[in-house]
C-alpha cells in the first residue's frame, strides 16, 4: 500500500499538475487553430490606432498571447491590402475577417452607423460604454450591420477631443461663413449649415493643407495625436470644446459569417481582448495628452480658446435639427437616434450629480 501510494505520488500527481499548468485553451476537444487577417483605415505606425497601448497591432498580440497560440490575427494597416476606407467591403466580401477603424466612415451605408463612433452634444466615454455594454448600445450595433453580414466590438476611444485648430481667433457665429475647414461625419454637415466649406483630409494631408493656406482650420483628434501631425506648427488657436465628439470610438468590424464560426472560447478571447484595449487606450489618450497640452501651451506658443458665446446652442440647434430629419427618413436611424438619446438622459442624471460636480469645483 506504501508503495503504490507513493508511486501515484510521483506519476498521477505529477500528471495533474502539469496538466493545470498547460492553458485551458490547449486541452479543448479540436483545439482548433485560426488564422485571420485584419486591415486597418490608418497607417503604419500611427499611434493610438496601428501602433501603440490598446492599437490594432496591440489587439492581435493579446488575442494570440490570451488564446495560447490558437489565434492569430495579421494586421495590414491602411494602404498595405485594400485602402484606409476599403476595410468595409473587404470584410463583407469576406476578403479580410476583420477592419480596424471607425463606424462613421460606413455612414453612406447607414447613417445610423455614426451613431456607434461620435455623436455631436452625445454621450461622453462613460455613458456611451455604460450604453455599449448594458443599455442595449451593442444589440443595436449588431442590428444595423445585420443586412450586411457584419459585426462589431468597440475597441478604443479617444475620449473627448477638441473643436480644432483655427488661423484666426474666432469672434462669434458669423465667422464660420467661408472658412475652409477640414472636418468629417456628422459634424461636416451641421458646419456646412452655418456655411463653412467643408474639407474632408485624411491624416497625413491636413498639415501641409493647413500651412499652406489650402484650409482656415482643422480638427483631427487631441493635443497628443494633433501635435505628433504638427498643426501647431500651422495655426495657434486651439478651440475646446470637442461637441462634435465628446467621446469617439473605435471599432472592430467582423465578418459575421467568419465570427458565428469561431469556437465559444476563442469568440471570448476576441470580446475580452477588444474590451481591455478599449480601456487601455482611452487611458494611454488621457495620459498622454496632459503632457501634450501643457507642451502646447507652454512650450509652443499655443493658445487655447473656448468658442464664442452663442456659438454652441447654435451648433446644437443645427445638430438636433439634422438628426430629427435624417430619422424622419429611415426608421432604423429614429430606432438608433431614441435608443440613443433615452440613454443620454437617464446617464446623465447621475453623472450630473456624481462626476460634474467634482470636475467643476475649484480647488
Amino acid at each position: 500500500m506504501t508503495y503504490k501510494r507513493r508511486d501515484f505520488i510521483k506519476t498521477g500527481a505529477g500528471a495533474l499538475v502539469g496538466l493545470a499548468a498547460a492553458p485551458m485553451v490547449a486541452r479543448g476537444a479540436q483545439a482548433q487553430q485560426v488564422h485571420w487577417r485584419m486591415t486597418g483605415a490608418y497607417p503604419a505606425g500611427a499611434p493610438f490606432y496601428s501602433a501603440g497601448p490598446g492599437s490594432a497591432s496591440d489587439f492581435a498580440k493579446r488575442v494570440e498571447a490570451a488564446s495560447g497560440g490558437r489565434m492569430k490575427i495579421d494586421f495590414f494597416p491602411a494602404g498595405e491590402l485594400v485602402p484606409a476606407l476599403g476595410g468595409f467591403d473587404a470584410v463583407r466580401s469576406g476578403t479580410v475577417q476583420m477592419n480596424w477603424g471607425n463606424s462613421f466612415f460606413w455612414s453612406g451605408r447607414s447613417f445610423a452607423a455614426q451613431y456607434f463612433t461620435a455623436v455631436p452634444f452625445g454621450m461622453d466615454v462613460m455613458m456611451v460604454n455604460a450604453w455599449l455594454y448594458h443599455g442595449g448600445g451593442q444589440a443595436l450595433w449588431d442590428e444595423v450591420y445585420a443586412d450586411f453580414g457584419l459585426k462589431a466590438l468597440p475597441v478604443g476611444n479617444t475620449g473627448m477631443q477638441m473643436t480644432g485648430w483655427f488661423k484666426k481667433p474666432l469672434e462669434n457665429i458669423d465667422s464660420f461663413k467661408g472658412l475652409r475647414m477640414r472636418i468629417a461625419g456628422l459634424s461636416a454637415k451641421v458646419y456646412e449649415q452655418l456655411g463653412v466649406n467643408v474639407k474632408v483630409l485624411p491624416g497625413g494631408e491636413i498639415f501641409p493643407a493647413l500651412e499652406r493656406g489650402v484650409i482656415d482650420a482643422a480638427e483631427f483628434v487631441g493635443p497628443y495625436l494633433d501635435r505628433q501631425l504638427g498643426l501647431q506648427n500651422a495655426a495657434s488657436n486651439y478651440y475646446t470644446p470637442g461637441w462634435h465628439e465628446p467621446s469617439n470610438v473605435s471599432e472592430l468590424l467582423i465578418n459575421a459569417s467568419a465570427w458565428e464560426q469561431l469556437p465559444d472560447d476563442l469568440k471570448a478571447v476576441v470580446q475580452n481582448c477588444a474590451a481591455a484595449c478599449n480601456e487601455i487606450s482611452f487611458a494611454w489618450c488621457n495620459a498622454n495628452n496632459s503632457e501634450a497640452l501643457n507642451d502646447l501651451t507652454q512650450n509652443q506658443g499655443v493658445t487655447v480658446r473656448q468658442l464664442p458665446d452663442g456659438v454652441l446652442p447654435r451648433l446644437r440647434e443645427v445638430t438636433m435639427d439634422t438628426l430629427s430629419a435624417e430619422a424622419a427618413k429611415d426608421p432604423m436611424v429614429a430606432k438608433v437616434n431614441t435608443a440613443y438619446f433615452d440613454f443620454m438622459k437617464t446617464a446623465k442624471s447621475w453623472l450630473d450629480v456624481s462626476e460634474k460636480v467634482v470636475l467643476n469645483l475649484d480647488l
